[in-house]
């Protein structure tokens, strides 16, 4: 109102007498980066940042409030969760965001920054509380979208975009990890016995195909018993083993 234009021209007023000096006063420089919320009177200026470059301020009544427009990146501590299925785990993260809108940053909320690892807290702690052990572990990707997805909904009017949310680590409890690698140590147990088996099972289909070869053709026998001979030759031993047919001990048998 009137008292405003009053003011305004006051410091006007005191601008032109004290020329050069006051131009140190009011002229400001912010950086390609940054941006800055101008105050007139408690105002918003213009409603839109000044910047990045030189921008001029009035002494008196104008004040203003420097905005950092780069990707900021927190940790967000441990949380101690308890899973849909009733486990406790301890799990950490890293957000990426920047503010994207510096009036709303500066005039919704009084500190985005901690507001907004306040927020992720909270929302790691939520998401997370809806998953089970094994898709907490196996679909990570999943949760940090939708990690990301909510924070980036419960921060746009703040004027922040979250650009990124992921899992660092899950801590499980030593007893947990204990029964997990006991647990997988009996599956893979179990399937090596199932494995041996099933070989086991071939081998003795081999051997009777091999049976019934060799008893429809008994020279067949003579020739793996001179094969098996040659093969302990060649390893070099001392003292050789030959097996002799149990059709001539019985022929010699049969002329007794």
């Amino acid at each position: 109102g009137c008292c405003g234009w009053i003011l305004v021209l006051i410091s006007f007023l005191f601008i032109i007498p004290t020329f050069p000096l006051s131009i140190f006063m009011c002229v400001k420089i912010v950086k390609e980066y940054e941006r800055a919320v101008i105050f007139r009177l408690g105002r918003i200026k213009d409603r839109k940042p000044k910047g990045p470059g030189l921008f001029f301020v009035l002494p008196c009544t104008d004040t203003f409030v420097k905005v950092d427009l780069r990707t900021v990146s927190f940790d967000i501590p441990p949380q101690e969760i308890l899973t849909k299925d009733s486990v406790t785990v301890s799990v950490d993260g890293v957000v990426y965001f920047r503010i994207q809108c510096p009036i709303s940053a500066v005039a919704n909320v009084s500190n985005a920054h901690s507001s907004t690892r306040l927020l992720a807290q909270t929302t790691l702690r939520n998401v997370l509380g809806t998953k089970n052990l094994a898709e907490l572990l196996s679909d990570r990707e999943g949760i940090s979208l939708s990690m990301q997805e909510s924070l980036d909904e419960a921060t746009d009017p703040w004027g922040i975009k979250v650009e990124r949310v992921e899992i660092k680590d899950v801590k499980l409890p030593q007893q947990l990890q204990r029964a997990m690698a006991a647990e997988a140590e009996a599956s893979r147990e179990a399937r090596a016995k199932i494995i041996a088996a099933e070989g086991e099972m071939k081998a003795s289909r081999a051997l009777k195909e091999a049976s019934l070869v060799i008893a429809e053709s008994p020279s067949a026998l003579q020739l793996r018993y001179l094969q098996t001979l040659n093969t302990i030759a060649a390893e070099k031993n001392s003292t050789i083993v030959f097996p002799l047919p149990i059709d001539v001990l019985q022929n010699f048998m049969q002329r007794k």
